[in-house]
């Protein structure tokens, strides 16, 4: 039987296939699909779970391993600069139960903020690589993975990237093949990371590393295809999609499905097999530096770009000078550039925000980012996860110490302040800082696609579970009572109240916003805590001066270029934000 999947469903099908039993994740573009799928398709048959972080996430998938059972995490690129301490040290300890985990990169950043290669994250963990090119071999890595797991005493790296997260393809499904948990048996010198143990298994590492690269020779997944002698390319992942694209027959190819041990011996056969190497690989020259570094002159980094994501026609220009004839038209392109939704509850908050004079933003990672653009123009600095809260104390307290008024206000959402703000909180708090931390709670993890998170009352498998308390949990770590605000975004003079009085204290203060995301299916909660009766707003022409001041919050419901502004409809909430910057009365709240 086969099935259309993307690469994200196929390693879920893979892991379930391979007797799966507990796996957890943060959501993160572009791996978020795989565990939705584990936890939706498959929830009769295993556990999933969203964590709070990628580390808690590699963490419990850890301790699911070591308890006997074959466990899973996931995350993109940049979660697992989170998850790096605990791998780096379970790499040493090994496994017991198979555990394979996913890093799925983003070359050229469509929905993240930065680019990074984390097939060096293998090279520098010591962990076992396979790197699928397909859905089809997006299922059966991850199955192989839990072999090569169990094989060799160590994690799994499956390199994962958007494209290939996305596309989809022609799966053959098998079936599930249970796998008894193994008895559990306590064993200190392999799982407690003591200087003194750690010593003995960072030699043993060295073992397993070189019985991987023996391995790395040999396996099918690493075998050469030869079609000539005068071309030969060495690839991996989708690359190879668009090398056999653009050489065709007149190349041989050495696949590589693993890289991490790299197989130093079947590069030296192949490469003395050709008369001309040429590597093809996204991003960081990780397969070319091998090479390299056995001697082998080849051809890579020199004419292929080194950031961005590849595709056919970049690497036929760059292998052989052509460019691929287009088609031109007269019409122009147009672009809509990403904006908060219509009704999203937190243009009101940035709409207010950004009036404030003497103030620094510091934001963090989220839906939300996009205050940061034209017209809120409300955000002055994005870096990771979490660091909005540490960022802004960190300036706060340079700021008060250098003796200037500029006051800082930080801004993270309910999903990233569980993921990483909350210690961050705790530094303000315990090293006195003066910032603002507004969290955004619109109960959802919106930027990913609507996940659960301790928020939300609600489990990835749809259970009712414990509803964090945000305000108790400030309270809990020493946020002053009164230093505490919650507010409804959509309400303008409460925002600005709060934001005035949060401001003006010289210690660390908290303000939380608290709607629906506008795009969320309501829980019974939602419904029994706020009044989410359908509305729309509608502007009435007689009335309406085209100040356009309604325009300047930036809600993509709102048409500004006729004689009178025009709201649309099926667009629109009711949120009632541009009601309440209209300064001629022209806009009225209907029920829809």
């Amino acid at each position: 039987m086969k099935e259309i999947m993307s690469g994200n469903e196929a390693v879920a099908r893979g892991a379930y296939e391979a007797g799966l039993a507990f796996a957890s994740a943060y959501p993160g573009t572009p791996s978020t699909e795989i565990l939705e799928t584990l936890g939706t398709r498959y929830k009769d048959d295993l556990y999933s779970e969203w964590a709070p972080n990628e580390k808690v996430a590699m963490e419990a998938a850890i301790g699911a391993s070591v308890a006997g059972v074959r466990s899973f995490a996931a995350m993109k690129h940049v979660g697992l600069n989170v998850a790096a301490d605990p791998l780096f040290t379970f790499a040493y300890t090994g496994v017991t139960g198979g555990m394979v985990f996913v890093s799925a990169d983003d070359p050229g950043m469509h929905s993240s903020q930065n680019e990074q290669d984390n097939r060096n994250y293998a090279k520098a963990a010591r962990v076992l690589m396979l790197n699928p090119s397909d859905s089809q071999e997006a299922k059966e890595f991850t199955k192989l993975g839990y072999e090569l797991s169990e094989r060799f005493n160590t994690p799994v790296m499956l390199h994962m990237t958007t494209r290939v997260c996305h596309s989809k393809g022609l799966v053959e499904l098998g079936e599930r093949v249970e796998k008894p948990i193994v008895p559990y048996e306590k064993n200190i010198k392999k799982f407690v990371a003591t200087p003194a143990n750690a010593k003995v298994m960072r030699v043993q590492l060295e073992d397993r590393l070189a019985a991987m690269e023996e391995y790395a020779c040999t396996t099918p997944i690493n075998q050469p295809e030869y079609n000539g002698t005068k071309i030969g390319v060495v690839t991996s992942g989708i690359s190879y999609q668009y090398a056999r694209e653009v050489f065709g027959e007149e190349a041989s190819y050495l696949k590589l499905g693993m890289t991490f041990p790299m197989p130093r011996n079947l590069l030296k056969e192949f490469a003395s097999k050709v008369e001309k190497v040429y590597v093809v690989e996204e991003m960081d020259p990780y397969i070319e530096e091998s090479l390299k570094m056995l001697g082998i002159d080849c051809i890579g980094k020199d004419i292929i770009p080194r950031y961005g994501e590849l595709n056919t026609d970049i690497v036929r220009t760059a292998v052989t000078g052509e460019k691929k004839e287009v088609l031109t038209s007269d019409v122009k392109a147009v672009m809509r550039p990403p904006v908060l939704c219509a009704g999203c509850p937190h243009r009101g908050f940035f709409y207010t925000l950004s009036k404030k004079k003497g103030v620094m933003i510091t934001g963090d990672i989220g839906c939300y980012t996009l205050g940061s653009a034209a017209p809120l123009n409300a955000l002055d600095t994005t870096f990771c996860m979490g660091g909005s809260v540490s960022t802004g104390h960190g300036a706060s307290v340079a700021l008060r110490n250098a003796g200037s008024d500029l006051k800082v206000v930080s801004v993270i959402g309910d999903s990233t302040f569980f993921h990483s703000g909350i210690t961050s909180l705790i530094d303000a708090v315990y090293n006195k800082g003066s910032n603002t931390t507004v969290i955004l709670d619109n109960r959802i993890t919106g930027m990913t696609g609507h996940q659960e998170n301790p928020g939300t009352g609600y489990t990835l498998m749809g259970q009712e579970t414990t509803e964090v308390d945000i305000p108790a949990l400030c309270k809990a770590i020493g946020m002053k009572e009164e230093n505490i605000y919650i507010v409804n975004p959509n309400h303008m003079k409460e925002v600005r109240k709060a934001l005035d009085e949060a401001i003006a204290k010289d210690e660390a203060t908290v303000i939380i916003t608290k709607w629906p995301c506008a795009l969320k299916r309501f829980s019974k909660e939602d419904k029994e805590r706020f009044d989410l009766t359908p509305k729309k707003c509608v502007v009435d022409p007689e009335k309406c001066v085209m100040c356009k001041a309604c325009v300047k919050t930036g809600c993509p419901a709102i048409n500004g270029t006729g004689d009178h502004v025009v709201i649309d409809a099926a667009s629109c909430t009711g949120c009632t934000v541009c009601q309440q910057v209209c300064p001629a009365g022209a806009i009225e709240e209907v029920a829809k």
